[in-house]
């Protein structure tokens, strides 16, 4: 696997993990614009899915419960801790290469809005908006 190629993977991971499910409800997916929804999700049968080519338009993640599926990686909460708005969290991620536990922190802006925030640098955060499927 391209390291290019896992960093929004494994960055997708980190944001959607860290919305806790009992202070909003988060299930479903997630896409780094609400313009690029329709290229990064599909639904069929009833579940939403990957597009082919969704890593061309941003990517995603699909939440659903405890678990979240990147396109090339599933990861399953482990601990998470609330202040206030934001969360910390640590989850076990795993691809078809390797497991690892990640510790990331986000932020809960609205019911359709969520950002990664990196402690010690306020200014940088990655942005996911809730995708209507």
């Amino acid at each position: 696997m391209k390291p290019i190629r896992f960093i929004p993977t494994l960055v997708s991971c980190w944001i959607a993990l860290g919305i806790p499910a009992n202070a909003l409800e988060i299930n479903g997916a997630w896409a780094t614009s609400p313009s690029s929804c329709s290229q990064v999700f599909m639904k069929k049968d009833g579940a939403i899915s990957f597009r082919q080519d969704s890593d061309q338009y941003g990517g995603g993640f699909i939440l659903d419960g405890d678990r979240i599926r990147g396109q090339m990686q599933t990861c399953t909460i482990n601990r998470r801790k609330e202040d206030g708005n934001v969360i910390h969290m640590i989850a076990k991620c795993a691809d078809d290469i390797m497991t690892s536990n990640i510790q990331f922190s986000a932020k809960i802006i609205d019911g359709n809005t969520i950002a990664r925030i990196f402690p010690g640098m306020p200014e940088f955060t990655l942005s996911y908006s809730r995708c209507a499927m």
